[in-house]
């Protein structure tokens, strides 16, 4: 497998190459910011590219604009494996949903575990797709927050009741509003965050966790 690697951290660059060395894998070619890493692809033709997610010369989202030029370019008969040094889970969700097949994003600690790193790349090099499991981890966060921010005024009252365990015959005691009323509220919650049909018991623990998932991230 033929690799490129961009990577401002000349260390880090060369750490990453000795690495891949190791293990049999041919880094055809290396670079520290945007414009040559372009350059450098195009004249390698390598199977896949390490990148780092900023590089110069902004250090903003040169991870983003390299996987769009070498798509652009080679559609995706190159995997590109992005790292960040922190976790950027909006920008994953960017990244994964404009481009997929070929592409891993990766946290740089996990490079540490060699095994796993090479895998990976040898993964996206195949056509194959792969996220940090801490990037997953939060992309399902914000899912849950964008769910919970679709809830009317009135669905977030009912739901904060729910929480505190209170039964729908008192929460219309609370709200001076009828007990169908709530219901609909009930119902209109269970659906919006994605409750299968089930025992309503089993749908109101569910719906009451998210709810405490969420505030406990809003503290």
């Amino acid at each position: 497998m033929r690799v490129v690697i961009g990577e401002d951290s000349v260390l880090l660059r060369e750490g990453i190459a000795r690495l891949l060395g190791e293990r049999q894998i041919e880094v055809v070619g290396q670079a520290g910011d945007l414009v040559s890493l372009l350059a450098t692809v195009a004249e390698a033709h390598p199977d896949a590219v390490v990148v780092d997610i900023r590089m110069p010369p902004t250090f903003t989202d040169e991870g983003l604009r390299a996987v769009e030029a070498i798509r652009a370019s080679r559609g995706k008969s190159i995997g590109v494996l992005v790292l960040s040094q922190h976790l950027d889970a909006r920008f994953a969700l960017t990244l994964v949903a404009n481009a997929a097949g070929g592409l891993g994003y990766l946290m740089k600690e996990r490079i540490a575990d060699v095994d796993d790193f090479v895998d990976a790349l040898r993964r996206v090099a195949r056509g194959g797709s792969i996220v940090d499991p801490d990037i997953v981890r939060e992309l399902l966060a914000i899912r849950e927050r964008d769910i919970i921010g679709t809830l009317t005024g009135r669905e977030r009252d009912v739901l904060m009741l729910m929480a505190e365990g209170r039964t729908n015959a008192a929460i219309c005691e609370r709200l001076a509003i009828g007990l169908k009323t709530v219901e609909a509220h009930v119902n209109t919650i269970f659906s919006k965050l994605g409750l299968e049909p089930a025992a309503d018991d089993n749908r109101r623990v569910l719906a009451v966790l998210a709810y405490l998932r969420m505030s406990s991230r809003l503290e």
